[in-house]
């Protein structure tokens, strides 16, 4: 930006709690088998009629495409450093201009209110992109003694991922983008005519690229034009997020109010390692100092059934914990997911007992997250991991 917003010219945006707002994507792929969903104000596909281990392994082979409600909100301003450090738990004066990392904001008590990326557009302008919860409230909420502006930036999100996702996106934007854009690297492109916003991320664990629109500046049809002409050619699909909710639980990836919750601290979600005492102004750093850092959140693997949301947890005749999501691996081949256990003890490797509303009773196994891939070897790029 040329010119920095000043306290007394803060535009406060209007709120989209409570809206439905449907994807201009949307017509391109919808069908009457599509299920939708909402999420940060955002329908998105839950479900397109396809087979769900089909776009699995499309995802895990070859490259998917999917249309997700992220919601990029912008914070720019000669505050917006200092504004940023406190209502996020990390340090990011050192982030570069270009670059992306994963953040949490805290409530006062320590617990997570949300999670997402913050990117770096310039010294004094970022977006941080959300993927649920009520971000512009708390924003703004917190912002009356900083010189920033806030705003929505109206953009939408796709996100290509796969291993054949660089080919695609290279091609696409004419070699533009290229390998020099790394992991959680990101910069503005042109897709097929269209200018957008390119970052080297996604909620997959394979190796991808999330792609945003500035607003009425980019024609949606060109740009999904651009990418599905070269992406068909190359086994790329379109799918839905029954397929990427897979994935993302092999890879540990958690999920904001589901998996973790303003009732949990970041040590209890397994999520200590972003969160940085060496910045002192965070909300909810007072809390944290005062508060264990045992991990409550773990990975659950059954050979025989599917956990699901809800499905209850038991040491012996014990309840110690609920499930908070679960998946059929068709890689790992059987039911995984994720258990939040009510009290710390050394719940990794332990067999317990799961209790399914759905399949009944079974022997399971905890594990520590992710479920393969711990040193994140697929989304950047490195050999030396089977995929199949």
């Amino acid at each position: 930006m040329d010119e920095q917003p000043s306290v007394e010219h803060r535009k406060i945006f209007p709120t989209y709690i409570g809206s439905n707002e449907l994807s201009p994507f949307h017509s391109f792929y919808a069908n009457k088998n599509t299920v939708l969903r909402r999420a940060a104000g955002r329908l998105f596909v839950h479900d397109n009629g396809g087979n769900p281990t089909e776009g699995y392994w499309a995802l895990r082979r070859e490259a998917a495409l999917f249309d997700v409600p992220e919601r990029p909100i912008e914070i720019c301003g000669p505050d917006a450093v200092p504004f940023l450090e406190r209502v996020i738990a990390r340090k990011i004066s050192d982030l570069k201009p270009g670059r992306g990392r994963y953040v949490i904001a805290c409530t006062h008590q320590g617990g997570v209110f949300i999670d997402g990326i913050l990117f770096r557009i310039n010294e004094n302008c970022f977006w941080f992109v959300q993927p649920d919860g009520e971000l512009d409230t708390w924003l703004l909420a917190h912002s009356a003694d900083f010189d920033v502006l806030i705003s929505d930036q109206n953009s939408r999100v796709l996100q290509l991922q796969g291993p054949k996702s660089y080919e695609i996106i290279h091609e696409a934007s004419k070699g533009a983008v290229d390998e020099t854009l790394k992991y959680f690297h990101s910069n503005f492109f042109n897709i097929g005519g269209q200018p957008v916003y390119v970052s080297r991320t996604g909620w997959t664990g394979e190796l991808g690229y999330e792609i945003y629109t500035l607003g009425s500046k980019t024609n949606s049809q060109k740009l999904w034009d651009q990418l599905t002409l070269v992406g068909n050619s190359k086994g790329m699909i379109f799918s839905a997020m029954q397929s990427m909710n897979i994935r993302r639980i092999e890879a540990g990836i958690l999920d904001s109010g589901s998996d973790f919750d303003t009732t949990m601290t970041p040590f209890e979600a397994d999520l200590e390692r972003f969160v940085d005492f060496k910045n002192k102004e965070f909300i909810g750093r007072d809390a944290l100092q005062s508060r264990g850092s045992t991990n409550l959140l773990f990975g659950v693997q059954a050979k025989e059934i599917i956990p699901m949301r809800g499905d209850q947890m038991y040491d012996d005749a014990r309840q110690v914990g609920i499930i908070t999501t679960g998946a059929w691996s068709p890689f790992l081949k059987h039911g995984i997911g994720y258990v939040r256990f009510e009290k710390p003890a050394d719940w990794s490797g332990k067999m317990l007992t799961l209790k399914s509303k759905k399949s009944g009773n079974t022997t399971c196994q905890i594990i520590d997250l992710p479920f393969y891939d711990e040193d994140k070897r697929l989304p950047r790029n490195l050999p030396n991991f089977a995929s199949n």
